[in-house]
């Protein structure tokens, strides 16, 4: 064998070393690629690469098998690219792989391979037949283009299922410039890049759908815990919205302290996951802790009682009157007295039903005076007992809202149970903070918060993030029976309040305010009586 023929067997050799060594590092690139649009822009560019094309299509097959959908159209002398990440959306519509009457459309190339599975390779689509390419031929003429070989590979699974199809068009002479037919060599190595594509392809679609799978898992149980309670219901999906609007915000604003913080995808879909499951731990607070809409309520609202036995009273005072008469007494001779002792047992009730809705903080004369009015007694059953028992004088005696200290700490196991369910979760790398962040939102800055008394640095930023949309959320709800929802102008002063004493970040709150954050989310959210002008300079 001469040097000459040595040398040329050399070379080959090297060109295969190196194909084999290209094609080996694209697979591990597309196998660690899960972003689909970003996925199969990378396929069609190596492709084209590979064959030194000057355009090309990728087709992906319908969920319906019964179209071909364009994914990536790209043409390098017609400055052409659309879909995957350029920002150019495909408007044009699929390819239909069946005519109306159901039989195979093997006039259009692309569908025919989809169908067949079959490779095609053409040199010239102008001199070709078998094959419509009336379209291409429309396509040049208003282009000034000049389609001429093509390559169409189908793109097959580790089922041998055709899922795709890669369409490339015009391969160049690197030393003329000119448009050559695709080789036999351009067809194996496309071969090879479409299988290794298909399986990519199908990898990411299946991470893709156990994600999505994983958020609807997750709005369901969010839902679920929602609907436990009517006067709660979207609570969840009102904070996780708020959540991500800050949080998009924060990557948005370029003045300081968030001009260098850049939340990636991954740490969006982190916090908002977090956001959807933050009270999870609710799943196991007893309805009647959550629905508690007045101090007296358990199954049923116990004023109702206290009515009755107040009813009892005047019954008392009515036969007791008519007694020393001797005879029925009728309402206009009832005297002076009896009228003010009605009209006390009327007044008392008046005002323990007042004190039952826990509207407004109970100031400490008002809880004497229930003390006092516990004392009369009443004849039940034919034994004398105080007007209230203790437990209802406990209930009633609740300084602020409807919860007693033992029913409040109820409410808060909550966060410890979201803690302990939501690390017992397999979570990829990418999503192990979960647990963190969503049991983080009672936590405040200065420590005082619950249930770790985290403080400081020892909260996330995420954590912050959902901390504060918590209670902005809780301010504002206009669906709490136990007390009114606040107009935007009262809410915003309680928060610069808790901004200015460190319990909320004061710098987050600074752009909800600058960037007017609350007030997007209070013209979709808030009644129109609720959104008023704020007066908040934090």
């Amino acid at each position: 064998m001469g040097n000459e023929n040595i040398n040329s067997l050399q070379k080959e050799i090297r060109k295969l070393e190196s194909t084999i060594k290209t094609l080996s590092s694209i697979g591990a690139a597309l196998s660690s690629e899960h972003n689909l649009p970003r996925l199969l822009q990378m396929i069609l560019e190596q492709a084209r690469k590979f064959t030194n094309a000057d355009g090309g299509t990728l087709y992906l097959v319908g969920d319906n098998k019964k179209t071909l959908l364009f994914a990536i159209v790209q043409t390098d002398s017609l400055n052409i690219r659309m879909g995957g990440t350029s920002g150019n959306p495909i408007n044009w519509p699929p390819l239909q792989l069946y005519n109306e009457h159901g039989e195979p459309n093997h006039a259009m190339v692309s569908c025919h391979v989809a169908l067949t599975g079959k490779t095609v390779n053409i040199p010239d689509v102008y001199y070709v037949e078998g094959f419509d390419f009336s379209g291409t031929r429309a396509f040049d003429k208003n282009t000034g283009y000049r389609s001429k070989s093509m390559l169409v590979v189908p793109m097959k699974d580790h089922e041998d299922e055709t899922i795709g199809v890669l369409q490339l068009i015009n391969a160049i002479d690197p030393s003329t410039g000119k448009v050559v037919p695709f080789t036999e060599a351009d067809e194996e190595l496309i071969l090879c890049l479409a299988s290794q594509a298909a399986v990519a392809i199908n990898n990411a679609r299946l991470i893709k759908d156990l994600e999505n799978l994983f958020e609807a898992f997750i709005r369901v149980i969010a839902t679920a815990i929602d609907e436990k309670s009517p006067y709660t219901g979207g609570h969840i999906e009102r904070v996780a919205e708020l959540t991500m609007m800050i949080a998009r915000k924060v990557n948005e604003v370029n003045y300081p302290p968030f001009d260098k913080v850049s939340f990636t995808e991954d740490e969006l879909k982190e916090l908002r996951i977090a956001a959807w499951m933050h009270d999870i731990g609710k799943i196991v607070t007893p309805e009647y802790v959550v629905d508690k809409s007045t101090k007296l309520e358990t199954i049923y609202d116990r004023i109702n009682e206290i009515w009755w036995r107040y009813e009892v009273l005047k019954k008392e005072v009515l036969l007791k009157k008519a007694a020393e008469k001797c005879r029925a007494l009728p309402e206009n001779l009832l005297n002076k007295e009896v009228k003010e002792i009605l009209k006390t047992y009327e007044e008392e009730y008046e005002f323990l039903r007042k004190c039952n809705t826990g509207g407004e903080f109970l100031k400490e004369e008002d809880k004497k005076k229930i003390l006092e009015i516990a004392q009369r007694q009443i004849d039940l059953n034919d034994k004398k007992v105080n007007l209230l028992n203790e437990d209802e004088v406990k209930n009633l005696c609740i300084s602020r809202g409807t919860l007693t200290d033992d029913e409040r700490k109820i409410i808060n196991n909550h966060v410890l149970v979201t803690i302990k369910m939501l690390s017992q979760l397999p979570y990829p790398k990418k999503l192990k903070r979960i647990p963190e962040i969503a049991g983080a939102h009672h936590e405040k800055l200065d420590g005082s918060g619950y249930p770790r008394r985290l403080k400081g640095k020892e909260l996330s930023l995420q954590a912050r993030i959902l901390a504060l949309a918590d209670i902005f959320e809780a301010l504002t709800a206009k669906d709490r029976p136990y007390k009114k929802a606040k107009k935007l102008s009262e809410a915003m002063r309680i928060m610069n309040f808790m901004a200015k004493d460190n319990h909320i970040d004061p710098d987050l709150f600074s752009i909800f305010v600058k960037e007017k954050i609350y007030l997007k989310y209070a013209k979709k959210h808030l009644h129109p009586w609720q959104i008023d002008e704020i007066d908040v300079n934090p």
